[in-house]
């Protein structure tokens, strides 16, 4: 088969759908997961260039249907060289104002989706990248993993753990050819950012960036295919800032 072999978490909008976007342009077969937006991910696929690709859906805080969807991304698209975790979400649970139920059911869900998925998600597509001497795996952090997420501190956080588990993971398999490299975006102009943008909060959160915008999805997907290339492997355990220096780290 031509190209390679790839699944991408959350790619029926957004961040995940320019990723299957660009990958399908190189000439990838690519398998797009969504949880519960079925019409979405099948959009994208009609959409998509070339032959081969799929969709395959699941709950990421379902271990056993996370296993189901990667094992089914193997099986139909002949192998799986590259992951992509970019499945996440993102809850507002302000630590003063939100109930003591509130705030367990934030952190469980979204500890769930976007740590624990996604190193289920990185389990799995091992079992098969393995099998055929190796691999890349990118996760999809983000900014506030070092500048903190006041309103969303289980978003934060999440990010934070996936940045710690892409680099112990790089460390561990690097042995079985596998690299594992991570991109820290902020703002991206999605449709989910877009009601903020376009209001009153717009203007400061463009602001933030001395370019004076936010990113697009098209130059996060970029990043990740770079960081999935097989010309990126000494980047694994890399953590890129994809942030417009609207935020720099020491």
């Amino acid at each position: 088969m031509n190209g390679r072999a790839v699944l991408i978490t959350g790619a029926s909008r957004g961040i995940g759908r320019a990723i299957a976007e660009g990958f399908a342009r190189a000439g990838d077969r690519v398998a797009i997961h969504h949880r519960d937006s079925a019409d979405l991910a099948g959009q994208v696929l009609a959409g998509l260039p070339g032959t081969g690709h799929t969709v395959v859906q699941a709950d990421m805080t379902d271990a056993a249907a996370v296993r189901r969807a990667v094992d089914q991304a193997s099986d139909t698209l002949g192998g799986l060289d590259v992951l992509v975790n970019n499945a996440g979400v993102f809850t507002a649970h302000p630590v003063t104002s939100v109930s003591y139920e509130e705030w367990q059911a934030a952190w469980q869900q979204t500890l769930g989706v976007n740590l624990i998925g996604a190193a289920n998600a990185i389990w799995c597509a091992v079992r098969h990248m393995r099998a055929a001497g190796g691999g890349r795996i990118v996760n999809v952090s983000s900014r506030g993993a070092f500048r903190g997420e006041p309103g969303q501190p289980a978003y934060g956080a999440s990010k934070a753990g996936l940045n710690a588990l892409g680099q112990s993971l790089a460390r561990a398999l690097a042995a079985d050819g596998i690299a594992i490299a991570t991109v820290a975006p902020g703002y991206v102009a999605t449709d989910m950012a877009a009601d903020r943008l376009a209001g009153p909060d717009g203007d400061s959160i463009r602001a933030e960036s001395p370019f004076g915008r936010v990113a697009t999805a098209g130059e996060i997907a970029a990043a990740v295919l770079y960081l999935a290339s097989p010309e990126a492997a000494w980047a694994s355990g890399a953590i890129l800032d994809l942030n417009g220096a609207s935020y720099l780290r020491s």
